[in-house]
């Protein structure tokens, strides 16, 4: 009933009437009494009628009235529910289309999640160590010639001197020697494990985890701190402490401590024993004593941890220069470099942080961020295309009612379920395929299950990726007019597919420069590997001494009973492996020599049958040999060190050193490397001297294969070493160690790349059955005029080619400039060659080719009276 303004009853009593009454009865309950309002102002007068109105509403007030029935659901979970349900229908009646999403999302997903993992891996690296904020390391950084070094070795009084000088400062102040495999006796059994000689407070430093034992047992020098695998590998069940073990047979020690075993994403995963420092210095004696006070003898890592509420930066400007007063020549500063960086800032440019692998993880990042991308773009694609089959949904829901947001929540619903159902099965591919990712990346990498945390990631990520994908097709399908819509005028234009091409080039564009950036990697690795290492690797075998026996033995005792077994080429030893220099000279001096220069060189101390051994190459001169006594105090140099000399014919000139006798070049050798392959070769001096050897170098007979060679010779190092087991290792083992991140990070790179091309040709593949499904009756009229499957083929084809062409022309200036950029870390660096463009453009054409030619193929080749029925 509709009432005049001016028979109105006070709107105030409407307002309490609604206010207090349930809503089921209020408006019963309000049109009875305006009723009964009207027929009172007709019969008697307006005023009465609001006095007995009034009286009405007031008798209202009671408990019947204000009590109410059971709620209504909300309003949202009704439409919440009807969305899904819809979602559901929709899935179970394209289930080609609801494989290629959801499958495309997972794979994307997983994708994402493994990178994720390996993300979080590599920023918590250390984060282990309870003290992981406050531990530092001592680098030092050298300047000669202008040229600046850092290395993480230092001097013994420099330890010294930041313990005693510095202490208001510091923790703890620790010397630890670098990791050495050791062998462990018990008994008859013996293992080979890597463990460092330190000072008692490091253990405490790194926050050991003790399972048994205390971690300040360094104390006593005849103590050892083990991990919990290493006790369970040597005493089994049995109780590890007081237990003795045998260290390289040259002394023993007691099991003081057994700790957990460090994770892999620690720096020290690799020691698994720590041995007292005072016990090394009484065992090795002579060599450790002298360096207590020499500033120039830098062969040790010294680790700090700063007291509670020091800043890093004020104790690095105290500290800065306290070993330049001590040294020569050059200039030295030392730099405190906090835990926190030095995984992922590792390394240095001119005593600068130049980086590290936190380039690897912005890279692997912005891959995973686009590997979704691409998932997200195959939902927005298929989304869009079949716009036209829910276009009359659409203009029936808005002629009901349905505003704009309410049809944008319906499809963001759909895709937020899709997110969900593609979530259920990246978590299997993810179970699945963790144990192989950590296999390829060296990680340990584990789900927390059990963690909020994590789901409360999972969760959002899925959510959010819903939105993503869904957010295009839900904007773009709710803008449809009704009126066209339902009157079937509505046209999809060759512009409403102009976004959907262009994902699909973003989507071949992001693929294309992930193949061009990969094989660019890896020919980059090629390229270090190819190049020459100056001697030959193949059946080469390094034997660590480190027992007494092994210094003992007489070096031509060993290398005749070696040759005696008929398995061995030659022997010889040398200071230092084939793949490593730990001591640089650079007090040399020679005939014509610029003062002001300062030369670095690569120190090796080795006997007169190593370059046979090692099978160098002699450019100038001659090599070592017993027939010329005098070669004791003869050096050979490499062509590197020449160059850096000057000397036209080095081979008769003098080197001279401070307090050491001169010695005579005899021969120069070809370039060898010793560092990395990445770098341009050291400078190095090999020098005729017995008494420096730490590592036997044995040339295995190629007459024999290399079991057979290493069977014979087991017994001959048993016998003069019984203490010890047969441990050896091959150089070119060792010398693929220099190419392990980056050959790891290709593997990962080439995993990434397949997974991305395969979302693309997914997202493609589904484009190209749509489309043909679309196009079938056209196809028939075509057939029927004539075309032939060729010609449909390529009708059908030309757009994909087209994209994919638009895609590469904008992927080649991207990742040139993206792999250049990386190349510029590399000394040593392959250039960038075309036919790596043309290859991967005329791969990506091949794929995407195979990937539409089945269902182009397919279509073209029905029969066209059974495609013309389709309508």
């Amino acid at each position: 009933m509709s009432i005049g303004k001016k028979n109105h009853p006070p709107c105030w009593l409407d307002w309490l009437l609604e206010r207090f009454c349930a809503p089921h009865l209020w408006e019963e309950v309000q049109g009875d009494l305006h009723e009964r309002h009207q027929l009172r102002s007709k019969r008697t007068s307006k005023q009465k009628a609001d006095w007995l109105y009034f009286r009405d509403t007031i008798s209202y007030l009671r408990l019947s009235i204000f009590k109410r029935t059971d709620s209504p659901k909300p309003i949202l979970t009704d439409m919440l529910r009807n969305h899904l349900t819809i979602a559901l229908r929709n899935l179970t009646r394209n289930k080609t289309y609801s494989v290629i999403n959801i499958g495309g999302l997972a794979v994307g997903m997983v994708v994402a999640m493994l990178i994720g993992l390996w993300i979080y891996d590599e920023l918590s690296y250390d984060t282990y160590h309870p003290n992981y904020e406050h531990i530092a390391q001592v680098m030092d950084t050298r300047t000669f010639n202008g040229e600046s070094t850092t290395s993480d070795l230092g001097a013994i009084p420099l330890a010294n001197e930041l313990r005693t000088k510095y202490a208001n400062h510091f923790e703890h102040v620790s010397l630890v020697w670098k990791n050495y495999t050791h062998v462990l006796a018990v008994g008859d059994k013996k293992v080979a494990q890597s463990g460092v000689w330190t000072q008692p407070e490091f253990p405490e430093m790194l926050g050991l985890h003790m399972i048994k034992g205390s971690r300040g047992a360094l104390k006593d020098p005849s103590s050892v701190l083990i991990t919990n695998s290493l006790s369970k590998a040597l005493f089994g069940e049995k109780d590890p402490l007081g237990q003795i073990i045998r260290i390289d047979n040259m002394a023993e020690v007691k099991v003081a401590g057994v700790f957990e075993d460090l994770p892999k994403n620690s720096t020290f995963y690799e020691t698994k024993l720590f041995l007292a420092w005072d016990k090394a210095v009484s065992t090795f004696g002579g060599g450790v004593k002298e360096a207590q006070a020499d500033w120039d003898y830098r062969n040790w890592r010294i680790f700090v941890q700063l007291k509670e509420g020091t800043d890093i930066h004020t104790v690095n400007n105290i500290v800065k220069h306290i070993a330049q007063p001590h040294i020569k020549e050059g200039k030295e500063e030392i730099l405190l470099y906090p835990m926190s960086q030095w995984h992922l800032y590792n390394q240095f440019e001119n005593g600068q942080v130049a980086g590290g692998r936190i380039q690897f993880v912005w890279m692997f990042g912005i891959i995973g961020v686009f590997v979704l991308l691409l998932a997200c773009i195959n939902f927005m694609n298929l989304s869009t295309a079949r716009s036209e089959k829910r276009a009359k949904e659409v203009g029936i829901r808005k002629a009901i009612g349905s505003v704009r947001t309410q049809l944008i929540g319906q499809f963001l619903s759909e895709s937020v379920l899709i997110s969900f159902l593609a979530l259920v099965l990246a978590l299997a591919f993810l179970w699945i395929s963790l144990p192989f990712f950590n296999q390829i990346a060296y990680k340990e990498i584990h789900i927390t299950w059990a963690s909020i945390s994590f789901w409360t990631i999972i969760l959002g990520f899925t959510v959010l990726t819903g939105l993503l994908a869904g957010s295009y097709p839900a904007f773009y399908l709710s803008s449809f007019e009704t009126i066209k819509v339902l009157k079937g005028a509505l046209q999809i234009g060759r512009l409403a597919t102009l976004p959907r091409k262009a994902l699909v080039v973003t989507q071949f564009t992001v693929s294309v420069t992930l193949i061009i950036g990969t094989i660019i990697v890896y020919q980059q690795i090629q390229f270090a590997k190819d190049r020459s290492v100056g001697y030959n690797r193949e059946g080469l075998i390094l034997i660590h001494m480190n027992t007494p026996e092994l210094y003992d033995t007489p070096y031509n005792f060993l290398r005749s009973q070696l040759l005696l077994t008929g398995a061995v080429k030659d022997m010889a030893r040398s200071s230092d492996p084939t793949t490593d220099v730990s001591y640089i000279e650079k007090n040399i001096s020679w005939k014509g020599k610029d003062p002001s220069l300062v030369p670095l060189l690569g120190s090796f101390a080795v006997t007169h049958d190593y370059g046979n051994t090692l099978g160098w190459q002699i450019k100038e001169g001659r090599d070592f040999s017993r027939e010329f006594p005098t070669d004791t105090g003869s050096v050979i140099i490499n062509e590197a060190a020449a160059k850096l000399m000057g000397l036209k014919h080095p081979v008769g000139e003098h080197l001279s050193s401070p307090g050491q006798p001169d010695r005579i070049i005899t021969g120069v050798v070809k370039d060898m490397i010793v560092t990395s392959p990445y770098q341009a070769t050291m400078p190095m001096l090999y020098m005729l001297e017995y008494k420096w050897s730490n590592f036997i170098m044995v040339r295995l007979s190629p007459s024999l294969s290399a079991h057979e060679a290493l069977e014979r010779i087991e017994p001959v190092f048993k016998k003069i070493n019984p203490g010890s087991e047969f441990d050896y290792t091959f150089v070119d083992e060792e010398y693929a160690h220099k190419f392990s991140d980056e050959e790891r990070i290709a593997n990962l790179a080439t995993i990434f790349t397949t997974l991305s091309i395969f979302l693309s040709c997914l997202g493609l593949f589904g484009l190209a059955s749509f489309m043909a499904e679309q196009r079938i009756k056209e196809i028939g009229i075509r057939k029927v005029l004539g075309a032939s499957v060729f010609s449909l083929w390529q009708l059908l084809s030309k757009d994909f080619v087209l994209l994919v062409s638009v895609a590469f022309l904008i992927a080649v200036p991207v990742s040139w400039y993206f792999s250049n950029s990386w190349l510029q870390q590399y000394e040593y660096r392959t250039s960038i060659a075309w036919w790596v463009f043309i290859a991967s453009g005329a791969g990506a054409l091949l794929i995407t080719l195979l990937t539409i030619s089945f269902q182009t193929l397919k279509a073209a080749s029905r029969n066209p009276i059974k495609s013309l029925r389709t309508e």
